[in-house]
């Protein structure tokens, strides 16, 4: 029986050929090279990449054995995800590869700024001996604002911790029991802000987090304050930035991403560029030796999980693995009953049980409580979640998980619950399903109330006193602002008299409209959901 093919299309490590093992035919050729890379993908079970080889819907359709794309790094622009899935390729990555470099090249960063050492370096290296020219501050003492506190959030404040500085953060999904493992105070946006000599930003880049430190962010900040982005372009308004820079608003940047890399504006040299009080670097965060190696082997245990038929925890799509047949659907389903749950909890998680109910017990579901963890993170952490650390990060915020399994199931042939405690001590249930011969994901129950709408892109869910006319008071708001109802249901009233609505709309709700939408019916719970895809 012939060897599968792995085609390395980049240059990895030895390491990375290492770990694939000797059970594999390994080729090589060049992924850049289109008019080479599509003829050697014809035999390809396996394709190893970086950057450099774009395997879109062509790359994919000329591979008719491929298994599994596996990208040796964090990012996967250069990967046609949904052509990938369609064909039943599974795409795998490396997204913890690199958050030790993130983390030590943002306290570079910070050290950079304090001491202004590339500009020193520039000025000696020109021949200029002007010392006075570079007077810096010290860490000591000082107090560090780190935004959002993920996994490289928690590096960083160890590491700037032994400076003896003090660390704040702002993350509303880390519960104050985390914070105080990790000796940080835990503060509002604006709190933060206003405290911090020098702050940096870890968050996903969603549609709530794009531009969030902006003209009125650096309004609060300290004169001689630094902000540090080396998480994703787009969470720093440019604009506003090159602004507070020039005007003296705050004392200077650093800066690792940017909205458009490389950076340019109108095909023109990008302003930030040239100012003297920030710091810039190409997109280095996982530009080390040992990221890349990291990334390599990580993948390459992936493609062997892949190739040898096994779950591999690395997979950003489903497909393949030994999951069973009638286990697999409810996996994209579980993932959105996730995101649904965060979207609604008030307050960080501080315990969660997935129960599973219904013929499904009969099956390994395993895989759901995985499914449900990378769910709820997948808009609240700033690294890829994945199968394999979603349950790393509910361990660093101390969220016990548990799977329960039951026959049992009433209402529906099958039935998923996420059940979770919340740090304020409220629980909080999100129930769905999988309906009809073509098993359509719906969300049919929360916090006790029974609905059945079927999940999409776009939800508001808001509690109110129930009384005539109100669907109509929010009908009118949504229609004046030109958003399009898709689908509409209204639980009947529970013991305190309150209702519960769940809007599918075609498009998000402007905040403005969302503050009046939720002053008119006078709901006591009220949240817009935007899910990504699953």
């Amino acid at each position: 029986m012939p060897q599968p093919v792995v085609l390395i299309a980049e240059e990895l490590s030895p390491a990375t050929i290492d770990a694939l093992g000797p059970d594999f035919d390994v080729r090589s050729v060049d992924g850049a090279d289109r008019a080479a890379l599509l003829p050697a993908l014809a035999d390809a079970d396996a394709v190893l990449i970086r950057s450099a080889t774009r395997m879109d819907a062509e790359a994919i359709a000329a591979a008719p054995n491929l298994k599994v794309i596996a990208r040796a790094g964090v990012g996967l622009d250069n990967v046609d995800i949904k052509a990938a899935t369609s064909a039943g390729v599974m795409v795998v990555n490396a997204p913890t590869s690199n958050i030790i470099s993130a983390a030590e090249l943002t306290v570079g960063h910070i050290l950079s700024l304090a001491r202004h050492i590339p500009a020193a370096h520039a000025s000696l290296a020109e021949g200029a001996w002007k010392r006075s020219s570079f007077t810096g501050t010290e860490l000591f003492e000082k107090t560090v604002g780190i935004i959002g506190l993920g996994r490289i959030g928690a590096l960083i404040a160890a590491r700037v911790q032994a400076f003896g500085v003090t660390v704040v953060a702002y993350d509303p999904y880390v519960t104050p029991t985390r914070a105080q493992q990790l000796g940080v105070t835990l503060l509002s946006l604006d709190e933060l802000l206003a405290q911090s000599d020098f702050v940096t930003i870890h968050m996903p880049k969603t549609p709530e987090t794009t531009g969030m430190i902006g003209t009125e962010q650096f309004a609060r900040m300290k004169k001689t304050a630094y902000v540090v982005n080396v998480a994703r372009g787009g969470l720093i308004d440019e604009q506003a930035l090159h602004t507070a820079l020039t005007s003296g608003e705050i004392a200077g940047a650093g800066l690792d991403v940017f909205t458009s890399e490389p950076p340019r504006e109108d095909g023109t040299a990008f302003p930030l560029l040239s100012l003297p009080n920030v710091v810039v670097t190409p997109h280095l965060g996982a530009s080390t030796h040992e990221a890349q190696e990291k990334a390599g082997v990580s993948v390459a245990k992936s493609v062997k999980l892949a190739l040898e038929g096994d779950l591999v925890p690395d997979a950003v799509n489903v497909a393949g693995g030994v999951i069973d047949p009638f286990v697999r659907p409810g996996i994209a389903l579980v993932e959105q009953l996730g995101q649904i749950f965060t979207g609604l909890a008030p307050s960080a998680l501080t315990s969660l049980d997935i129960e599973v109910r219904g013929e499904l017990a009969e099956f390994d579901v395993s895989v759901y409580r995985l499914a449900a963890l990378k769910g709820i993170f997948t808009n609240i952490v700033s690294e890829k979640v994945s199968y394999v650390n979603a349950p790393l990060f509910a361990e660093q915020r101390g969220i016990e998980t548990r799977l329960i399994v039951e026959s049992e199931s009433p209402l529906y042939r099958n039935i998923t619950i996420l059940r979770g405690t919340l740090a304020d001590g409220s629980v909080l249930t999100v129930e769905g399903t999988l309906a009809g011969t073509r098993m359509v994901p719906k969300v049919v129950g929360i916090n006790g109330y029974e609905v059945e709408v079927p999940i999409e892109r776009h939800h508001v869910v808001m509690r109110y006193a129930d009384r005539p006319g109100i669907v109509a008071i929010y009908g009118q708001k949504l229609g004046e602002a030109g958003i399009n109802i898709a689908g509409l249901q209204v639980a009947r009233p529970d013991a305190s008299g309150r209702a519960l609505s769940v809007l599918t709309v075609d498009s998000p709700v402007p905040d403005a409209i969302l503050d009046a939408m939720r002053d008119a019916v006078g709901a006591d719970l009220f949240r817009q959901i935007e899910l990504t895809e699953a």
